[in-house]
């Protein structure tokens, strides 16, 4: 049985660096510019899709990389991602001003990460947010992207602080909700 043609959608998500390296190639070739970002993208706010918009705009082509849920646990801990690497590469995937998507799966069990997809592009510009990179990684960037732009963050909003907040909310009520029982039994008691 004959399989449909990829959608567009899928065609946009290419985990192949290898050939988002030639596509790099063949857009230099042409005299446009490659942009490459990437981030955990774990729940997708307001801050996520203005930064996005803003790094499309320093070049012609955006790629977005996307941290695997591997490489985010040993960033953020073990209750991290909220968002499976699958479905936040689609998410991203229908953004307006993203190109292209691909997972980024090339950090070491301590963590570090080894820049394979910058290696394989060498992009034009690559975009970051401000304090989300220390420096030493900010230099090694600078060797294999032409230009290296850091944006201040988008808006207030944080996943990290919106899980943290959530989480310490259902907390707080719980126990209140206990304590008011535990007041309730003693009183019938």
């Amino acid at each position: 049985m004959e399989q449909p043609p990829p959608s567009r959608i899928q065609l946009k998500i290419v985990k192949n660096y290898a050939a988002l390296a030639k596509l790099a190639t063949g857009l230099r070739a042409v005299g446009r510019k490659t942009v490459v970002t990437i981030g955990s993208w774990d729940m997708l706010h307001i801050g996520h899709v203005r930064y996005l918009l803003k790094a499309r705009n320093f070049g012609d082509t955006l790629i977005v990389g996307v941290d695997s849920d591997r490489a985010i646990k040993l960033y953020k801990g073990p209750l991290r991602p909220v968002v499976p690497e699958d479905e936040r590469c689609e998410m991203l995937s229908y953004q307006e001003g993203v190109d292209f998507v691909t997972l980024i799966d090339d950090v070491d069990e301590d963590g570090v990460w080894n820049y394979e997809l910058i290696k394989a592009i060498k992009p034009n510009v690559f975009v970051a947010v401000e304090g989300s990179y220390p420096e030493n990684q900010l230099a090694e960037i600078k060797k294999y992207a032409d230009k290296l732009v850091v944006l201040s963050r988008q808006a207030n909003t944080s996943t990290s602080v919106k899980i943290e907040d959530t989480v310490k909310n259902h907390l707080e009520q719980m126990y209140g909700l206990i304590a008011k029982k535990r007041n309730v039994e003693e009183v019938s008691a």
